[in-house]
């Protein structure tokens, strides 16, 4: 049998059946109806390795009790944190995994796609208002519910910070609001070509004083003709949203205008096909009145 590629802390190995994702530095694994996080370990990894993603997953535990002091209504976007315990956080299972893997099997419609971005943009902005930076935005974040809404997850990167920050001014080693926004518009970018994107805020590695940098426009592919290529483009340029909310209301009205688009498209086929029923009508007419002068005569 093959060796399991993580351990719990207890040095006990976690059955690849039980393992719902992990990143850099911790591992989701199924318990029950829940998705349990907890601090990455791999059975070679030192103990140096285990302690640092521990304070990872208690840095992270901050940002999920601080979205559990908010009214439901107001963290809706995000992910639901069912319990935090020493080492471990209790999250809501979601039942069609992440957006990165869905992506890799299905192709949704425009009008789903829409539907993400906006609760994208809300969850973002819904974040944002928490004093919160995410700082790793990226599909395999979105995870998807039964109904295919889509919610953000992972803070294992974000940024704490004091309730009275001003979020539209800070800046954090780098990390912004305008850096969230950057990154989900490399999501959208992904979502609608089907190819990876990524908002590399250290595409010339890492600078001695560890601050992140704004990518260059030539590191991010061309958005031309893209459907909602503006806004994408718009997500890019440093500043061009003011907040996620911002965000928000030009996909709402984009939203606006597919939707008035597609109404004047039907009315016009309608109305483009009501003078060839007439034209049917009266040539059925002329038939019947023409069988009936032959047969008078």
């Amino acid at each position: 049998m093959a060796s399991s590629l993580f351990t719990d802390l207890n040095g006990q190995p976690i059955h690849d059946s039980q393992v719902l994702g992990y990143g850099r530095t911790g591992v989701v694994v199924r318990r029950g109806s829940s998705a349990v996080k907890i601090p990455l370990r791999h059975p070679w990894s030192t103990e140096s390795d285990v302690q640092s993603n521990m304070e990872i997953i208690m840095r992270e535990q901050g940002v999920y009790s601080r979205f559990n002091s908010f009214p439901k209504d107001q963290t809706d976007g995000i992910v639901p944190c069912l319990g935090l315990q020493v080492n471990a956080t209790e999250l809501a299972h979601m039942e069609n995994g992440d957006l990165r893997t869905y992506l890799e099997k299905n192709q949704p419609s425009r009008e789903l796609q829409m539907r993400w971005f906006r609760q994208m943009a809300q969850a973002l902005e819904q974040v944002h208002a928490k004093c919160v930076i995410v700082a790793d935005i990226a599909t395999r974040n979105f995870l998807l519910d039964s109904e295919l809404s889509v919610k953000i997850c992972d803070f294992s990167e974000a940024s704490l910070l004091p309730l009275d920050t001003d979020m539209e001014t800070v800046d954090n080693d780098g990390f912004s609001i305008q850096t969230d926004i950057g990154q989900l518009g490399a999501v959208m970018y992904e979502v609608i070509t089907q190819q990876k994107c990524d908002f590399d805020r250290f595409e010339d590695g890492i600078p001695m004083d560890g601050r992140a940098i704004w990518p260059r426009r030539t590191s991010l592919p061309s958005t031309e003709g893209l459907w909602l290529g503006e806004i994408v483009e718009k997500c890019w340029v440093e500043g061009g949203f003011r907040n996620a909310h911002a965000l928000l209301h030009a996909l709402r009205s984009a939203d606006r205008e597919d939707s008035t688009l597609k109404v004047s498209i039907r009315s016009y086929t309608n109305a483009a096909k009501k003078p060839m029923v007439m034209l049917s009508v009266v040539f059925g007419v002329l038939i019947i009145i023409s069988a009936w002068i032959r047969n008078r005569s």
